[in-house]
């Protein structure tokens, strides 16, 4: 007798990011930050007094308090996971029954549809308009229509970069019976989040995590934040140790720096903006058809006919940025100001060579 894979994951292909090494890395929405020298002392020593031989703490909670202070929020609110994909996994499979129907909006990550396919959830997807913006009275209408158990969505969105306001966040988690699952992953680069009004309601989960503004992906860290009630659950659900001890105390010293955190996410800001806004002046000397999205996070969104000319492009001059074949758009993730004004040199230099090209 031989065993055979069951249907829903026979066919299935491991998550692959772009392989191999480019000089400019900017497609993947990590910081473009390394660790100060600051952090690497501290570091070290956790290391020197790191207990290898022994189990971590369950509840990660100098992790959480510290995760807590920075955001001004109540830990006792706060469940730690690694990283975000563990507790959008749990969300799926533990939190809803099998056969449940989860909304998600389209486009939007990928992994939250996956985790509900390999939950046996029942997956309606909410399309968004032409401009990429998610009407509230429709996703209202969705979901309500539906009989949905969850709705789920990154705010802002990534890969397009929009968001929803607080105002029109509040009106969804108040206007649907379902649970309410809001991705801040990209919310430090934009002022609409309610992550301090989490614990207000009683079917809202705010996730944030350290991989995006903090600069900490690497060390696999997520957080959950909702009221006493899901917050219990979610830490019952989760495994007993499934945040190591190195990404705690690493991850707890990070978020201790206040005001270098605050500082190095203006920065990342501004330099979103001036992507953007260099973006729009290619467009306009050129006379190009991109589509160009105004970020509310730390990437660009770019619609247009070249993408993948452009993408390729790109990669063979060793730099990497995400390509979306189905949108026929660019994702491109903000960079240091050397590594902004060489993406757009590059840019700049295949819109130069296509001209050529075609007046030839």
């Amino acid at each position: 007798m031989s065993y055979t894979l069951c249907d829903k994951v026979r066919t299935l292909e491991p998550y692959q990011p772009i392989e191999g090494s480019y000089r400019i890395r900017l497609d993947a929405n990590e910081s473009f930050y390394s660790m100060p020298d600051e952090w690497k002392d501290e570091f070290k020593q956790i290391i020197d007094t790191l207990a290898v031989n022994r189990y971590p703490d369950p509840m990660a909670s100098e992790m959480v308090a510290a995760f807590a202070a920075y955001y001004g929020i109540s830990p006792d609110h706060v469940t730690a996971t690694n990283g975000s994909d563990e507790m959008l996994y749990l969300l799926a499979s533990a939190m809803l029954k099998r056969g449940s129907t989860v909304v998600v909006a389209e486009p939007d990550f990928s992994m939250y549809r996956f985790y509900s396919f390999l939950s046996e959830n029942r997956v309606i997807a909410y399309g968004k308009d032409d401009l990429l913006k998610i009407n509230v009275d429709d996703l209202i209408r969705t979901v309500n229509d539906n009989q949905a158990d969850m709705v789920i969505f990154s705010n802002p969105c990534n890969p397009t970069g929009q968001g929803l306001t607080a105002q029109e966040a509040r009106r969804l988690v108040c206007s649907v019976q379902a649970l309410v699952v809001l991705d801040e992953a990209y919310m430090d680069f934009w002022d609409q989040s309610i992550l301090q009004e989490a614990a207000d309601y009683d079917n809202l989960i705010v996730l944030k995590t350290a991989s995006k503004a903090v600069g900490a992906a690497a060390l696999r860290a997520g957080f959950a934040i909702a009221n006493p009630t899901i917050t219990q659950a979610l830490r019952a659900v989760k495994s007993p140790y499934n945040v190591n001890m190195l990404t705690q105390r690493c991850v707890a010293a990070i978020y201790r720096h206040h005001d270098l955190l605050k500082e190095r996410c203006r920065t990342i800001t501004a330099n979103t903006r001036f992507l953007y806004q260099a973006f729009l002046k290619l467009k306009d000397a050129y006379h190009l058809s991109f589509d160009i999205i105004e970020p509310c996070a730390n990437f660009v969104f770019v619609r247009t006919a070249s993408a993948e000319a452009i993408f390729r492009y790109l990669l063979a001059n060793g730099v990497a940025v995400r390509y979306f074949g189905s949108a026929g758009a660019l994702r491109i993730t903000a960079g240091s100001e050397e590594e902004n004004n060489e993406l757009l040199r590059l840019v700049e230099r295949y819109i130069m060579e296509e001209e050529l090209s075609e007046n030839r």
